[in-house]
């Protein structure tokens, strides 16, 4: 019995911890307020999570007014946000 219970849990968690956090903040971001002011830290991490919260901004008519990316940020983020007039062209991007 103990065994089918694990099992049942296991199967209905995400596959990897990008798809949890994709989830967790998709129910965070679609509950919110619409125009609400937000501040995400470490979040998008990757550039697919980057296009995913384009995608929810467009879905809702919003966008993003600024973006903070420390020396750690990957190239593909920072390269993705400075195409869209987010972070100045005199931050130096990780590799």
């Amino acid at each position: 019995m103990q065994q089918e219970i694990s099992r049942r849990t296991r199967s209905a968690l995400p596959r990897d911890v990008n798809q949890l956090h994709l989830a967790l903040l998709r129910k965070w971001f679609w509950a919110r307020k619409p125009d609400a002011g937000f501040l995400l830290e470490g979040f998008p991490a990757t550039l697919l999570q980057a296009l995913v919260l384009d995608e929810w901004l467009e879905a809702r008519g919003e966008t993003l007014t600024a973006v903070f990316a420390s020396e750690t940020t990957l190239v593909d983020l920072v390269t993705h946000y400075r195409t869209q007039g987010l972070i100045p062209v005199s931050l130096p991007a990780a590799a």
